[in-house]
Order: structure tokens, then C-alpha cells, then sequence
């Protein structure tokens, strides 16, 4: 296979083999570490140079005004950026006074390893200065996923020939200068010195410490960033403390010789509060401090590795044919575990912690594709995120209000709750985020029975959106209810009539809400839940007005969008995509024009709503429109052309979702991941290579392979259980790694899944005719780069 990867191809790992400074930015990214908690870009240990520095803590944000040519009712007032916090990553070295920089002297190796089962970022570098000083470096960074507010770094120097001079400084530093940000409007605005300082520490002794406090501007948000080192090294060795305020540093000097090493083990302890006292923060990092030191570095390894062995147990995916599959789906899978693990009643933002793209906004990114992924194999980081939807659904209740809606209407883009987005034609517009939310806690329900979550989250939940579809719809004169002036999935075509998707799914959060409201009748009157408001629900669901095209014999995307004109393919050249960047959206919203699948995404979320002939003929006719100007669309584009036939092309959707990062396929990975892209790589292999689906208790697959991937196994959690399933071109092997028996459905076919594993053929199926793409964007072809 040829191999189109900066970061080798190793199953378990990504290793840059050299710096590119003209890829800086895009590596950084890669290379992040997180909790969901904290959130540590992948910058050289120096500090410089840097594409993006970047520290983050979950929720931590400033306000910024939104201004606007022309303000209307409703409008947000105020935007929500998350900030660069504390940086405690920098350590620099001196080497007999010359500091070391990759930029001057001779870099004789230089290589950066992310580990996926370790769970560290390991940096080897051999360097000569300018006076031709040579010195051996090696740096292993951790963020805990066992201590949520810590972080820890082992750095080493060795002298490779000589007896050097070396001093290691150990900074947190706050404040750093940040670059502009570009005129993309997907890229984070950028504010200068957001953090105020109001407290600074030093102390010396045999664990040398130091603490920064500081509080937002605007937001008026309080965070504390605090370090500790143990130091190794020869006997001729001096060091200090100092800060200031918005800077901690340890000075470690030593004489060593060729053979010895200098070392140390800086702790990072992180913590912030809306509300907690200025003494509480500092106690809180410094308890964090003594528990990472109770711990040790060998022994946050340790848990680290645990950590991971535990979630791999029930979350790996093997491909068998494809090395380059295999290795961005298991980093896929590792930065959507890192962007949940330890989030814990915040959001998961667009970008995770990998940087400021979206300016650190959720979006319905997070319900519609990563708590899918979550939920089948990290159910707990799951259950967190829709908790916060919950927390946070006040907010939502009084912006349903302001907009003469009930119920709660949930922010399309936010950090903390309130709406944030200044276009409301793609913002406010898009209520489908509701239904989204209610979708992912129904899955939640239904893949882990937890009736204590069913109880307190998932009803009120669904309640409060049911509430909101019910006053947004009307019946019409037919009886037909409609939901007018909305726009779906697809941003290209905004405010418009009976989006199907967003009927569709608005259908299944009314009926799905009546349906809990009644299961769980004492809860839902304390809701104040009706007889008659459930039964509204019903109605509404069961009239809900899916267009139809009968001409066509395909579902338009909402009211009359089949008869728009085309948009001209053929003379748009390929420089000018993504379209928005190009083109006003006065001639995008008139056209016949895709920016991401919407109605593809009715047809795998709703699957049940579409015969199999519409479901190929709808897709084949979307497949023409669909330009794919959103990291989005590629993974459903492959679980449709999957599951309707198209198994190359599903093949070749999945290679788009799995490598927009590690091969920067829009452009823009310098500013974060696209976590929700990078879920789409499992969400292309297990619900479409191994066609899983799952509803009312039981697990659904249709697996197929296409021709390239000999083999593929994947794990998963149901309801207590991790089931394992081997797919190859002609049979199906499923089992249980735990938990009880159950029965599963293969290819419509009820097979009893118990202690020994299962083989059942997988039936052939008829070729179909390719689908025609838009000029210019057809996907590129993965078979033939094997």
C-alpha cells in the first residue's frame, strides 16, 4: 500500500519521525493530550517554536461582544471563547549557555511518538549547538485519566560526549502571546491577555513548588495553575524557585558528565471555579500536587495504562488489509476517549481540547456523532454529557421563552449554555440540536438500561424538547403537522419548510417522549406531564408531513427543494470549495446545492422511515448535490452507500472521515481536531462495514466488507455486556468477551448469542451502478492506492 501518512503507519501509534515547521501547527493538534478536563496541545517542551500554544481548561471561557450591521430581537449579545490558560508544558534548556532550539545548531534526531495504549506523548531529540555542544533529550507527557486535575512531564538530558554545564528551567507561564487568527470563520477569535493575576507562590525545599492564580477579565472566572518537581541528578547541582505574576519557574543548574543524566518529574495540578474562593483554588492544586506525587511517575503510568487496557477491552477496532484504516481509527477512537473521559458535567467541544477552532464551542457535533461512539464504548463519559444538557437546561427553557417557544430550546453553539451563535439563519434556525439531544439519551437508554439516568436526565430531557417541537409545529388544514422556517444538517440551505430530517427526528423525540412520559408516570407529573400533552405528542408524531417528490420518486430535502435549479458544478472551480468561503449564501440557499448529507443522515438515523428502493434512490440522488464542504458528511456517506451497496465508495468516504486530520484534508486541523469526524471513521466501520444497529434491547448487524479490507473485528458495550464481532467477505463470527446471553440479529436473521461463539454467512449481494458525485468532488479512490 502506499502510504500517504506524516505519522507512519504502526498500529498503536503515531510517530513523527522529524520537525516540520511548515506542519508545526497540524502536529500540534495530533499530538494533544487530554481529559476532557485539561487539555494540552502538542507543543515542543520548549515553548518555541510554536504553530498555536495552546492550554485549556473545559468550560473555561471569555466573553467577547458580537457585533452586528443590523441587531434583531433575540439576537445573542455576547460571544463565549475559550481562552489559553496557564501553560505549564515549557521546560528549556541551556547547554554550556546556549539555549537549546531546534531552529539553531544541528538536530541530529528528532522524533515524537503518540502512544495509544500508554496514553504519552514521548519525545527523543539528539542536538548539537552552535559551538558544537551535543546533548541527548527525551521528554513523556501525561495528562491523568485517573486525576482529573493533573498533568505530569519526565524530562532527561544526558550529555552525549563531554561534561556540560546544563540548566533546566521549569515554567508555568500565563498570558502568551497568541498568533492572529486567520479570516476563516471556523477559526477561534483571539484575545490578547484575557487572564488577570491575583495571586502568585513560590516555595523551595525537596519538592520545589509553585502556584499561579488568576481570574478572567470579563467572565470573571477564577482558575489556579500549580507545579512540583522531583529532580534527579550529580552532586554539583543548585536550585530555586521563584514567581511572578504570570510567571512560576524552577532554576535547576548541574555540572554533568558524559554518561549521567539530569532529570525531573514536573507535576501539573489544574483547577477553576465560577464560583470558589481564591484560597479554595490554591488548596484544590495543591491537594492535586500531593496525590500526583503520592502516586509517583511510574505509578500515573501505571494507572494510564490501566486506564486504557480497560477501555480497549471494549472499544477496539481491527482492520485487517488496510495499516493506514487501522491506525486512524484507534487515534480516532483515542481522542474521542480523552475529549469524554473525565469532562464530567461539561461539554464536549468540537475540537475537544486540541485547540481553539469554533472557539472551543459544542455544537450537535457532539449528540449526533461522538455520543454514539461513547455510548457503545465509554458509557459513563457519555451519561456526562447529556447531564450537562440537563444542567444546563434552564438557560435553554428561557431562551424557548424569548423566542415565544416552550419547552427548551438548546444553544446551537455555546460553552456554557447560552446561545452564542451570531447567524441565526444557521444557528438559532437549527432546532434539529434538540432532537438530537433527546436521540442521544434514548440511545444512552437503550444501550445501558440505566433507569437512575432514564429518571433524572433522559425524561426531563425529552419532556422539555417534545415541549418545544409540539409549539414549533402546526397542523395544517390537512391535518399534516409541519415545522416551517428551519434549517436541517445542511447549512446551505437555511430556513426553510419541512426539512425531512428535522421532521423525522422531531417524530421520534415526540413519540419517544409520550412513550417514557408513560412508562414513567409518577416522574412526568412532577414534570407536569398531561394526559393531554402526551397525547399531543402522539398526534403531532403521527402526522408528521414528510415530503415526498413523487416525479423523482425521492424525498426532497424539505418543501420544494427538487425544483430549485442546480448549482453549476461544472464552472465552479476547485479552489473556490468550501463553497461559504466563495460564495454568498443568497445564491447557496436558492440552489440545489449540499453542503453536508442531512437527508443521507434522515435516512441512516430514521432507517426505519424509507424502504430499501428509496434509500438507494434518494442517495444516489444526493450523491450528485453533495460537495461535502463539512468534515460531517464523508462517515454517513459511507454507512449509507454501505448499507444501499456502494461498497467501494463507502470504502472511500470512510478513508475522508478517518484522515481529515492526520492527512489535514481541509486545511484547517492547525486550529484542533474534528472529533466528530474522527468518530466517523467507527461510525463508517461498525455501522457500515459491520452494519450495526441497535433499538428496543437488541443489537442489529449487517455486516459487509468491501473489496480491500480482508477482515474486520469490533467490540462494544450493551447493556453490561462486551460482544465481539469478526467479520470476513462470507461469514460473521459474533461472541461474548462478558455478560449474559442475548439475542442478536444478523441480516434480518435472530441468532442467540451465549457462551460460544457463532458463524453465520453473510449473503451475497447484487452490484449496483456508482452514483455520480459533483464535478470536482469526487472522493479519492482508496482501493487504488493499494
Amino acid at each position: 500500500m502506499i502510504t500517504n501518512s506524516p505519522y507512519g503507519a504502526e498500529p498503536w501509534c503515531l510517530t513523527e519521525s522529524h520537525v516540520d515547521l511548515d506542519v508545526l501547527a497540524q502536529s500540534e493538534s495530533v499530538f494533544a493530550l487530554s481529559n476532557g478536563h485539561i487539555g494540552l496541545r502538542g507543543n515542543l517542551d520548549e515553548g518555541e517554536p510554536y504553530g498555536l500554544p495552546g492550554t485549556y481548561l473545559n468550560s473555561l471561557y471569555e466573553v467577547r461582544p458580537l457585533p452586528y450591521a443590523e441587531a434583531g430581537y433575540g439576537f445573542p449579545d455576547e460571544g463565549q471563547t475559550v481562552i489559553n490558560v496557564t501553560n505549564g508544558k515549557v521546560i528549556r534548556l541551556l547547554v554550556n549557555d546556549e539555549p537549546f532550539d531546534i531552529r539553531y545548531g544541528s538536530v541530529q534526531s528528532h522524533t515524537r511518538t503518540l502512544d495509544l495504549r500508554a496514553g504519552t506523548l514521548t519525545r527523543t531529540v539528539v542536538w548539537t549547538s552552535p559551538a558544537g555542544h551535543t546533548v541527548q533529550v527525551e521528554s513523556v507527557r501525561l495528562v491523568s485519566l485517573t486525576q482529573r486535575a493533573v498533568a505530569a512531564i519526565k524530562y532527561t538530558v544526558k550529555p552525549v560526549d563531554e561534561t556540560l554545564r546544563l540548566v533546566v528551567l521549569s515554567e508555568i507561564v500565563a498570558n502568551e502571546e497568541v498568533p492572529v487568527s486567520t479570516t476563516d470563520p471556523r477559526a477561534a477569535a483571539v484575545l490578547a491577555s484575557p487572564l488577570v493575576s491575583e495571586e502568585h507562590q513560590a516555595s523551595d525545599g525537596k519538592h520545589p513548588r509553585a502556584v499561579l492564580v488568576h481570574s478572567t477579565r470579563m467572565s470573571k472566572l477564577r482558575m489556579a495553575c500549580a507545579m512540583a518537581h522531583d529532580v534527579k541528578g550529580p552532586r554539583l547541582m543548585t536550585m530555586g524557585t521563584e514567581s511572578f505574576p504570570d510567571l512560576g519557574r524552577l532554576t535547576v543548574a548541574a555540572q554533568v558528565k558524559a554518561g549521567e543524566e539530569l532529570s525531573l518529574v514536573k507535576y501539573l495540578g489544574y483547577g477553576w471555579s465560577s464560583q470558589r474562593s481564591r484560597s479554595a483554588l490554591v488548596d484544590q492544586v495543591h491537594g492535586a500536587l500531593a496525590a500526583a506525587q503520592l502516586t509517583g511517575w511510574e505509578g500515573l503510568i501505571k494507572e494510564q495504562r490501566e486506564y486504557l487496557d480497560s477501555f480497549w477491552e471494549g472499544a477496539d477496532v481491527e482492520v485487517d488489509g488496510d495499516v493506514e484504516i487501522q491506525q486512524a481509527v484507534r487515534f480516532g477512537l483515542f481522542h474521542i476517549m480523552q475529549a469524554g473521559a473525565r469532562a464530567e458535567y461539561r461539554p464536549i467541544p468540537a475540537k475537544g481540547l486540541t485547540g481553539n477552532g469554533y472557539d472551543g464551542h459544542t455544537f450537535w457535533d457532539t449528540e449526533m456523532f461522538v455520543l454514539p461512539v461513547l455510548t457503545y464504548t465509554l458509557p459513563g463519559a457519555a451519561a456526562d454529557a447529556l447531564r450537562w444538557r440537563y444542567l444546563v437546561m434552564d438557560v435553554a427553557q428561557d431562551h424557548a421563552k424569548e423566542l415565544g417557544l416552550a419547552g427548551a430550546a438548546f444553544p446551537w453553539r455555546t460553552i456554557r449554555g447560552q446561545e452564542t451563535s451570531g447567524y441565526w439563519p444557521a444557528g438559532t434556525a437549527a432546532f434539529h440540536i434538540n432532537a438530537a439531544i433527546a436521540y442521544a439519551a434514548m440511545k444512552y437508554i437503550d444501550a445501558t438500561a440505566d433507569e437512575a439516568f432514564e429518571k433524572e436526565v433522559g425524561l426531563p430531557l425529552l419532556v422539555e424538547t417534545a415541549r418545544l417541537w409540539r409549539s414549533l409545529g402546526q397542523h395544517d388544514a390537512q391535518g399534516k403537522f409541519r415545522i416551517e422556517g428551519v434549517t436541517g444538517p445542511d447549512e446551505y440551505s437555511a430556513v426553510k419548510d419541512n426539512n425531512v430530517y428535522t421532521n423525522l427526528m422531531a417524530q421520534a423525540n415526540l413519540s419517544s417522549a409520550a412513550d417514557l412520559a408513560e412508562k414513567l408516570q409518577e416522574v412526568a407529573r412532577e414534570l407536569g406531564v398531561t394526559t393531554e400533552e402526551a397525547a399531543a405528542w402522539r398526534d403531532a408524531a403521527a402526522d408528521m408531513h414528510i415530503p415526498f417528490d413523487s416525479r423523482l420518486e425521492v424525498h426532497p430535502q424539505h418543501d420544494g427543494f427538487t425544483q430549485y435549479a442546480r448549482w453549476d458544478f461544472a464552472g465552479t472551480p476547485e479552489e473556490n470549495y468550501p463553497l461559504l468561503l466563495h460564495y454568498p449564501y443568497f445564491q447557496l440557499y436558492r440552489k440545489q446545492v449540499v453542503k453536508q448529507a442531512d437527508l443521507v443522515l434522515a435516512m441512516q438515523m430514521r432507517g426505519e422511515a424509507f424502504t430499501p428502493e428509496q434509500k438507494r434512490r434518494n442517495f444516489d440522488y444526493y450523491e450528485a448535490l453533495t460537495v461535502r464542504d463539512s468534515s460531517l458528511s464523508a462517515c454517513t456517506q459511507a454507512v449509507m452507500a454501505a448499507e444501499v451497496g456502494h461498497l467501494d465508495l463507502a470504502y472511500d468516504y470512510l478513508a475522508e472521515a478517518a484522515f481529515m486530520d492526520l492527512q489535514d484534508r481541509e486545511h484547517n486541523t492547525k486550529d484542533g481536531l474534528h472529533i466528530a469526524s474522527l468518530a466517523g471513521a467507527w461510525t463508517a466501520l461498525v455501522g457500515g462495514f459491520g452494519g450495526m444497529r441497535c433499538g428496543s434491547g437488541q443489537l442489529m448487524f449487517g455486516p459487509r466488507l468491501p473489496p480491500g479490507i480482508v477482515g474486520l473485528s469490533f467490540r462494544l458495550r450493551y447493556r453490561d455486556r462486551i460482544v465481539h464481532v469478526e467479520v470476513r467477505s462470507r461469514e460473521a463470527t459474533y461472541s461474548l468477551l462478558s455478560g449474559d446471553s442475548m439475542p442478536i440479529t444478523h441480516h434480518g436473521q435472530q441468532v442467540s448469542l451465549g457462551t460460544d461463539p457463532v458463524t453465520v454467512d453473510i449473503p451475497p449481494i447484487e452490484p449496483l451502478p456508482s452514483p455520480s458525485q459533483p464535478a470536482g468532488r469526487v472522493p479519492q479512490s482508496r482501493r487504488s492506492r493499494q
